[in-house]
């Protein structure tokens, strides 16, 4: 589990519905982080080295090291802050929660898939 000390920050664009999820995720477990407004017209150096692959947001960077994509950040969030779990302990419903959300990142955000 992560200490207080450990420095987290979260690189983001204020409309991005992908960095809201991160957002939502460590609000919900009562993290608190630095948020840096990125220009996606003029990427910052620090992006560009905490993504060197996609170069895109949102990134979080715990304890100085990465982590990219929003589901996966979601999922790291859940795992090292254990507090108020995101997802429900069984398996059923935890697979019924994945499934509305994967619905709506067909259905609202990817209309066209």
């Amino acid at each position: 589990m992560a200490t207080e000390k450990e420095a987290v920050l979260l690189l983001d664009v204020w409309v991005s519905v992908f960095g809201q999820r991160c957002r939502i995720a460590l609000a919900e477990k009562g993290v608190e982080y630095e948020y840096r407004e990125e220009s996606l017209a003029d990427k910052s150096p620090l992006l560009l080295k905490m993504n060197p692959i996609h170069k895109k947001i949102p990134v979080l960077i715990h304890d100085g090291k990465p982590v990219c994509e929003s589901l996966i950040i979601v999922q790291y969030i859940d795992e090292v802050w254990t507090n108020n779990p995101l997802l429900p302990s069984d398996s059923y419903e935890r697979a019924k929660a994945r499934f509305w959300a994967d619905f709506v990142d067909k259905k609202y955000l990817y209309p066209s898939r």
